[in-house]
C-alpha cells in the first residue's frame, strides 16, 4: 500500500469515527428530553420537549455562527477567533468538485473538517440539556433560549478554547479527556446560576423548613432516558479518543467504553447503597442519578488500563451525587432531576481523580476546575441576570400553577389525563 493510500485509509476511519460518535452523542439529547419529561409533573413535559428541541438546534446554528471559531481557530492562549461562519477547507471544496489535485492535501489533515466542527457541536448541546433540567417548570422559554444562544456561542467556547483549543490552561497540562468539567462543569455551574436567579418553584421549600415532594410524573420514562445517556455516553468518552486508524487506537477506544461502563454500573449500585441514610429510602431516582454521576466522574480520565480505578471513581461520584440532593435541599436550591449534583459535583471529583489514576497533575486540576468554574459561574449569573432584569427568566405564578403545556403552548403532554389539583401553594410557602 503506498503512501497516500496509507493516508487515506486513515482519513476515511477517523473521519467514519467522528461521524458515527457524533450521531451517537446527539442521541443523548432524546435522553435527556425522556429524564426531564418524566422527571416533571405531567402539566409541563410538553414544555421540556419544546425546550430540548429548541436548544439543540439553537446549538448547532450558535456553534456554527460563531462557537466553534472562538474555541478551536487561531486561539491565543485565552479566546480564539471572533469570526463568523466555518466551512470545510478549500481543498476539500475543490476534491469535491473533482480536482483530484487537492487529494493528497485533503487526506493529509487525518480527517474532515466539518466532521470535526460536528462531533465537537453535539457536546455544547449536551452541556445546554443540563441547564434544562435544572430550572424545569418555571424558567420562561424565550428566556432559556437566549440564556441557551449565550451558553453555546460564547460561554462554553471560551472555555473550550482554554484546554481543548490550546489555551492556557491546556499549555499547564490541563487534562480532561471528555468533559467533566468542561462540558459537564460548565453546564452545572450555568445550571446553579440559573437556578440561583430563576428560584426554587412555589411551593417547594415551607417556611417551617419542610420540602414539598414532587415525584416524577413518568417514571419508566426517566429510566429509559437514563438508559439512553449510558448508551450515548459510549459514543461521548469513546469518540473523544479522537481517533479511529490504528491498532493502539482501537485498543485505546475498548479501555476507554469499558471504563466508562464499570463506573456508571458502580454508580448505581453505590447510590442506591447510601439511599437509605441519606434520603432516609431506597431511592430509584438515586440509582438513577448515580449512573450518570458515575459516567460524569470517569469522563475526564478514562484511558487507563487498571480497570477496578473505574469502579472506584464511579462509586465516590455516586456517593458525592446523592449527598448533593441532599445538600441542596438544605441550602433551598430547587435542581428538578439533580443536574447540578450529577453533573458538577461529580465532575469535580472526576476531574481531581483524573490525577490518582489517569497521570494528571493534581495542582493543575484543581486549578482548572477553579478556574473554568469561577468563570462559568460570573458570566452564567450575570447573563441570568441580564435576562431577568430586561424579558424576565421566570413565568408568572398564574402559567407555574396550570403548567406551561398549557398555558404556553395550549398542548398537553398527556391530554387523556385528569390532573388532581395541586396542593395549596400559597399555604406551603
Amino acid at each position: 500500500m503506498n503512501e497516500l493510500a496509507t493516508a487515506e485509509f486513515r482519513f476515511v476511519f477517523n473521519t467514519l469515527s467522528f461521524l458515527i460518535w457524533g450521531a451517537l452523542v446527539m442521541w443523548m439529547c432524546a435522553g435527556f428530553t425522556m429524564l426531564e419529561s418524566g422527571s416533571v409533573r405531567t402539566k409541563n413535559a410538553s414544555v421540556i420537549c419544546l425546550k430540548n428541541i429548541g436548544l439543540y438546534a439553537i446549538a448547532g446554528l450558535a456553534y456554527y455562527v460563531i462557537g466553534y471559531n472562538l474555541m478551536y481557530v487561531d486561539v491565543a492562549g485565552w479566546i480564539g477567533s471572533i469570526s463568523l461562519l466555518y466551512g470545510p477547507s478549500a481543498d476539500e471544496v475543490a476534491l469535491v468538485a473533482g480536482d483530484e489535485s487537492a487529494r493528497a492535501a485533503v487526506v493529509a489533515t487525518d480527517y474532515a473538517v466539518m466532521s470535526d466542527w460536528f462531533f465537537q457541536m453535539v457536546f455544547v448541546a449536551t452541556a445546554a440539556s443540563i441547564v434544562s433540567g435544572a430550572l424545569a417548570e418555571r424558567v420562561r422559554i424565550w428566556s432559556f433560549f437566549v440564556f441557551t444562544l449565550a451558553l453555546t456561542g460564547v460561554i462554553y467556547p471560551i472555555v473550550g478554547a482554554w484546554t481543548w483549543g490550546g489555551g492556557w490552561l491546556g499549555a499547564l497540562g490541563f487534562q480532561d479527556f471528555a468533559g467533566s468539567t468542561i462540558v459537564h462543569g460548565t453546564g452545572g455551574w450555568a445550571a446553579l446560576a440559573g437556578a440561583l436567579v430563576v428560584g426554587p418553584r412555589r411551593g417547594k421549600f415551607r417556611a417551617d423548613g419542610t420540602v414539598l415532594m414532587t415525584p416524577p410524573s413518568n417514571v419508566p420514562v426517566v429510566t429509559l432516558g437514563v438508559f439512553i445517556l449510558w448508551f450515548g455516553w459510549f459514543g461521548f468518552n469513546g469518540g473523544s479518543q479522537l481517533a479511529l486508524a490504528s491498532a493502539a487506537d482501537v485498543v485505546a477506544m475498548s479501555h476507554v467504553l469499558v471504563n466508562t461502563n464499570l463506573a456508571a454500573a458502580a454508580g448505581v449500585i453505590a447510590a442506591i447503597a447510601v439511599s437509605r441514610p441519606i434520603l432516609g429510602r431506597v431511592d430509584l431516582l438515586a440509582g438513577l442519578n448515580g449512573a450518570i454521576a458515575g459516567l460524569v466522574a470517569i469522563t475526564a480520565g478514562p484511558t487507563f488500563t487498571t480497570h477496578y480505578w473505574a469502579i472506584l471513581i464511579g462509586a465516590v461520584g455516586a456517593v458525592i451525587c446523592t449527598a448533593g440532593l441532599k445538600l441542596l435541599e438544605r441550602v433551598r436550591v430547587d435542581d428538578v432531576v439533580g443536574a447540578v449534583p450529577a453533573h458538577l459535583f461529580a465532575g469535580i471529583w472526576g476531574t481531581l481523580a483524573a490525577s490518582i489514576a489517569a497521570g494528571a497533575n493534581p495542582a493543575i486540576q484543581l486549578l482548572g476546575v477553579v478556574a473554568i468554574g469561577a468563570f462559568a459561574f460570573a458570566a452564567s449569573w450575570l447573563t441570568w441576570i441580564a435576562i431577568d432584569r430586561t424579558m424576565g427568566a421566570r413565568v408568572s405564578r398564574q402559567v407555574e400553577q396550570l403548567g406551561g403545556d398549557v398555558a404556553d403552548l395550549g398542548m398537553e403532554a398527556y391530554p387523556e389525563f385528569v390532573l388532581m389539583p395541586e396542593p395549596d401553594e400559597a399555604a406551603a410557602e
